[in-house]
C-alpha cells in the first residue's frame, strides 16, 4: 500500500466560494482528482509537514485535546442533516463539518470518516470505525436512514435526541448545583473553623485553666485531629476520584450502586423518572427510524444509563425473541410503572407505538423538570437549617466555657 502524505489546499467550490483544508494521498495528482470529486476547484497544493502549522494543532488534538461530547454530535448531526437536505454531497458536507467544527478531536475524527467514504465505505461504516465517539444509537439511525433512503431524516431523529437529552441534562444539573455548592462551602467553614478558630478558643481556655464542658472537649479533640485529617482526606477523595473515573462504567461497580440510586428517599424517584424518559425516548427515536425492534431494545438498553433497566431490558429482549410481546415482560419489571406499560400495550395493539413511547418520554420530561423545582425548592430550606445547626452548634460549644466562667465569678 503506498505510504500516504498530508496535502494543504486552497481552491473554489461549485459557487466560487473559497475553500481550503487538508487530505491525506499519495500523491498530489490523487488530491486534484479527489478534490474534482467533491466539486472543488484547487489553486494551490502544497505538502503540510508533520509538526506545523495545522498539522501540530490537529495532532495536539487528537491525543488529548478534549472529547467529542454529547453536545458536538448533536450540533454535528443538526449540520449534516440540514446540508444534505439542501443537496450538498455527503463528501462536500464531510469537508465542510471538518473545517468548521470546534472540536479538534472531531475534526480529525471527521476527516478519517471522509477519508474511508472517498475509499467507498458507507457513511455508518465509515463511523462505525469509531466506536468511542459515535455511540451505537447514531450508527443505528444513520444505518437505518442509508438502508431506507431518508438519510437527513435519520440525522435529525439523531440532532432531536440527543438535544433532548442534553436538555434533561442540564435542568437536573442546575437543580443540583445550588445544593452542592452550598454543601462545598459548608464544608469548607466547617474544616476553616477546626483548623483555625478552636484552636485560639483552646489556648485562651487553657490559659483561664477552667475545666471544659464535654461539647467543647469533643469539638478541641475533633480540632487536633484535623491536622493529620485533612491531608488523609484529600489524598483519599482525589485517589478515589481517579478510581471512581476509571471504574463507574464497570459491571461490578454499577450493579452495586444503580439499584441503590433508584431507591434513595429523595433522588431514587427523580432517577427513575430519568432513565425511563431517556429509555422510551431512544426506543422511540430508533423504531420511527426503522430499526428491528430486538436490535433497538439491545441498543436502548446499552444507553439507559441505569445497570437495573439494562437487565430488565435484557430480560424483555429474550421474551420478545420467543414471541411475546412488549409490553407482557415489561409489566414483570417493578422498575417500570403501570402507566408505562399500559400505554406501550395500547400503542402495539394500536400499531402507534412509535407515537406512544414520544408521549411517554415527553411526559417523563416534564416529570423531571417537576421533581426538580419540587427538590430545589425542599434542599434550599433544608441546607440553610442544616448549616445553622452545624454552625450554631460550634459555636455554642466555644462559648460554653465561658458562660461557665461568668457563672462561677457571679
Amino acid at each position: 500500500m503506498a505510504a500516504t502524505t498530508s496535502y494543504a489546499y486552497k481552491g473554489h467550490d461549485a459557487t466560487g466560494k473559497a475553500v481550503r483544508g487538508k487530505l491525506d494521498a499519495a500523491s498530489e495528482a490523487q488530491v486534484v482528482a479527489r478534490l474534482r470529486t467533491m466539486g472543488v476547484s484547487p489553486t494551490s497544493i502544497a505538502a503540510a509537514p508533520a509538526g506545523t502549522g495545522l498539522n501540530m494543532e490537529i495532532s495536539f488534538g487528537a491525543l488529548g485535546g478534549g472529547q467529542v461530547g454529547m453536545k458536538d454530535v448533536a450540533v454535528m448531526s443538526r449540520q449534516m442533516a440540514t446540508m444534505i437536505s439542501a443537496g450538498l454531497s455527503l463528501l462536500r458536507t464531510l469537508t465542510i463539518l471538518t473545517e468548521q467544527t470546534e472540536n479538534k478531536k472531531l475534526a480529525v475524527i471527521l476527516n478519517k470518516v471522509r477519508t474511508d467514504v472517498e475509499a467507498g465505505l458507507s457513511l455508518s461504516d465509515a463511523m462505525a470505525l469509531h466506536p468511542k465517539d459515535f455511540p451505537p444509537l447514531m450508527l443505528s439511525l444513520i444505518r437505518a436512514g442509508e438502508t431506507g433512503g431518508f438519510l437527513e431524516a435519520s440525522l435529525e431523529s439523531v440532532a432531536g435526541n440527543y438535544e433532548a437529552e442534553l436538555k434533561l441534562r442540564g435542568t437536573i444539573k442546575s437543580a443540583l448545583t445550588y445544593p452542592v455548592v452550598v454543601l462545598i462551602m459548608a464544608i469548607v467553614a466547617v474544616i476553616g473553623m477546626l483548623l483555625f478558630i478552636v484552636p485560639i478558643f483552646q489556648k485562651m481556655f487553657e490559659d483561664l485553666g477552667s475545666a471544659l464542658p464535654l461539647p467543647t472537649q469533643i469539638l478541641v479533640v475533633i480540632s487536633q485531629g484535623m491536622g493529620v485529617g485533612v491531608p488523609v482526606l484529600v489524598v483519599g477523595s482525589i485517589a478515589f476520584a481517579i478510581w471512581w473515573r476509571k471504574n463507574k462504567n464497570t459491571d461490578r461497580v454499577r450493579k452495586v450502586i444503580d439499584p441503590i440510586t433508584l431507591k434513595m428517599p429523595v433522588f431514587g424517584p427523580l432517577m427513575t423518572k430519568v432513565a425511563i424518559a431517556r429509555f422510551t425516548r431512544n426506543f422511540g427515536t430508533m423504531m420511527s427510524a426503522g430499526v428491528p425492534i430486538l436490535k433497538s431494545l439491545s441498543i436502548v438498553g446499552a444507553t439507559s444509563g441505569n445497570w437495573v433497566i439494562e437487565q430488565a431490558l435484557i430480560k424483555v429482549q429474550e421474551s420478545v425473541r420467543q414471541g411475546a410481546s412488549i409490553a407482557v415482560p415489561l409489566a414483570q419489571e417493578p422498575v417500570f410503572p403501570s402507566m408505562v406499560t399500559q400505554m406501550i400495550s395500547v400503542g402495539e395493539d394500536s400499531g402507534a407505538l412509535e407515537q406512544m413511547l414520544a408521549k411517554i418520554s415527553d411526559f417523563y420530561d416534564q416529570e423531571v423538570e417537576s421533581t426538580t423545582e419540587q427538590l430545589t425548592a425542599l434542599i434550599e430550606p433544608l441546607m440553610i437549617a442544616f448549616i445553622g445547626v452545624v454552625i450554631g452548634g460550634m459555636i455554642v460549644a466555644l462559648y460554653m466555657p465561658v458562660f461557665s466562667i461568668f457563672e462561677q465569678i457571679g
